[in-house]
């Protein structure tokens, strides 16, 4: 035993003498000096704007401060900034900020100083930041506008060998392509890190009461991201790795996005500046360019309005799942065809009002098959309903015995109390999607109907403190069309069988008012749609009652 373990001892200290000796004589080699070794320092985007103003300045006093460069398309107009190359100012000349006839266009983007300032600009970054344009630096111009046919050429020259062509190019409607070459004559490597940035000034108290998704949306490697501004919280990005990648800010009809083509790597970072001022970037992984040579980068960026079959005309040309920009919500499956049809019926008749009407028609006798049979079971009941209430009056003091007796009246009678709940079931779908509809399409925003309908997407603005001047609180303030829905709704209901339970049936009767006053405040489009269904099922339903002999 003392043997074993003098022998164990004399192997532990053998092997503590070869690891010390291999450490000591075969340890690979290093640099004399470590701390003096090159270390790679990657440049940051910029996360604040470098102008801070007290006040919020005109738009039109803050473009005369800068030279610019017009932007001209059958669809926008605005300016590039020449100081900076930055894209600043942009208006959508396809849409009016309210339905007035001299209301201005709709402004999209918006120069710093001014209220609601938006804007993009890209360019690239430099561990030695002299090297690249900045912010501050001023291009020239060797074009005087961007349109379709006429791209813009900047330059500018960093004086000691760097020289950056850039070429904007855009569309006839909302995208542009910016495509930045730079000539290396320094006689030596260079490495640049591409950079792109939106950055916006918004206020997110009413984020919380739209229907619709507004804040940053994208689709980052095939992956959709929809997040709230309000969820990016100051000093806490969000960060993303991807290649191919687009992304900015989205509201309910308009929105901005930097796209990636896919062939380089990408951080990309979501971030809360503080004080109302969020930003979208991204920096590419670095480039090399050797000596007397020269590379070009190209980013795309998009400005404009949702127009649905414009972006899907992206999306097929190489923008994957463009048309998400679009919040179709959980049954896009649904949304997006309902959207296509009304455009198809609104163009064959001219107008999105006849137009929503038609479709209501349509979906009623797509569901007839299945509707009959559920007025005729409700017909049954209401048939039958006398003997259920003798049967109630009988057997009021024993529920369980009550309910076989009514469930064996109901088989005998061959009524299937579940068949009137099918309708409502597919309904629900049906009323979400088109809710999203009239909700998110840009093209029926401010469509009119007939009378005082100017805009489907509005709510009815023939309230009852209107026409009578009576100020009311405003879930009272209804107008003619809820009205009329809600008075459908109470007839459709008396035509089926009462709720057996007294508060099942007080909860029913209830139910008109209810969707009124919340479906008063609606598009009057979704109100008009469901109007004329509520009429449709009450001739179907009638005729099926008077078929069944019930009065």
């Amino acid at each position: 035993m003392k043997e074993e373990t003098k022998n164990l001892y004399t192997a532990i200290i053998l092997s503590i003498l070869i690891i010390f000796g291999v450490n000591r004589f075969f340890a690979p080699k290093q640099s004399a000096n470590t701390q003096n070794q090159a270390v790679e320092v990657v440049p940051e985007v910029e996360k604040n704007e470098e102008v801070k103003v007290p006040v919020s300045l005109p738009v039109d006093k803050v473009l005369k401060k800068d030279e610019r460069l017009a932007i001209e398309t059958p669809s926008v107009k605005g300016s590039v900034r020449l100081k900076g190359a930055r894209f600043d100012f942009l208006e959508l000349t396809k849409y009016k900020q309210t339905i007035e006839k001299d209301s201005a266009d709709v402004e999209l983007l918006a120069p710093s100083g001014t209220k609601d300032t938006y804007f993009a600009e890209f360019g690239f970054l430099s561990a030695n930041p002299s090297d690249v344009p900045t912010t501050d630096s001023i291009w020239e111009s060797q074009s005087t506008k961007l349109t379709p046919s006429t791209p813009l050429v900047l330059v500018w020259d960093n004086g000691n060998g760097l020289k950056f062509v850039r070429k904007i190019e855009i569309d006839e409607h909302y995208l542009m392509t910016i495509s930045d070459e730079v000539q290396n004559n320094t006689g030596k490597e260079v490495t640049l890190y591409p950079f792109g940035r939106i950055y916006r000034v918004y206020d997110t108290k009413n984020d919380a009461r739209s229907v619709v998704h507004e804040g940053i949306t994208g689709v980052i490697d095939g992956s959709a991201k929809q997040i709230k501004l309000n969820d990016i919280k100051p000093r806490e990005p969000k960060t993303f790795e991807a290649k191919q990648a687009w992304l900015g800010f989205s509201d309910r009809y308009w929105f901005t996005a930097f796209i990636l083509d896919g062939e380089n790597q990408n951080s990309i970072t979501l971030s809360n500046n503080g004080t109302d001022t969020y930003q979208a970037d991204f920096r590419g992984e670095p480039m090399q360019i050797a000596a007397n040579a020269s590379k070009t980068q190209k980013v795309q960026f998009f400005a404009g309005a949702k127009e649905i079959k414009l972006l899907d005309q992206y999306a097929k040309n190489g923008i994957k799942k463009f048309d998400l920009a679009v919040d179709f919500g959980w049954y896009y499956f649904l949304t997006k065809p309902f959207f296509y049809i009304l455009d198809f019926l609104y163009r064959f008749i001219g107008n999105m009002g006849w137009a929503i009407l038609l479709f209501a028609a349509l979906l009623r006798l797509l569901m007839f098959p299945i509707a009959n049979k559920s007025y005729e079971s409700m017909s049954k009941m209401k048939k039958v309903q006398p003997k259920v209430m003798a049967l109630q009056a009988l057997y009021k003091d024993n529920k369980a015995l009550l309910q076989q007796r009514t469930m064996e009246l109901y088989k005998n009678e061959k009524i299937n109390p579940a068949a009137g709940c099918l309708p409502i079931f597919i309904q629900i779908p049906i009323f979400f999607s088109l809710y999203k509809v009239l909700n998110i399409a840009i093209e029926i925003r401010h469509a009119p109907f007939i009378g005082w309908v100017k805009d489907l997407s509005a709510p009815d603005p023939l309230t009852i403190s209107v026409w009578s001047h009576i100020p009311l609180p405003s879930i009272l303030d209804i107008g003619v069309w809820p009205i009329l829905m809600g008075l459908t709704m109470w007839v459709q209901q008396k035509l089926n069988p009462a709720p057996t339970n007294k508060d099942q049936a007080m909860m029913f009767a209830m139910l008109p008012f209810i969707f009124t006053l919340m479906l008063g405040h609606f598009a009057v489009g979704l109100v008009i749609y469901w109007t004329l269904s509520n009429l449709l099922s009450i001739l179907q339903q009638k005729a099926i009652m008077y078929k069944n002999g019930v009065k």
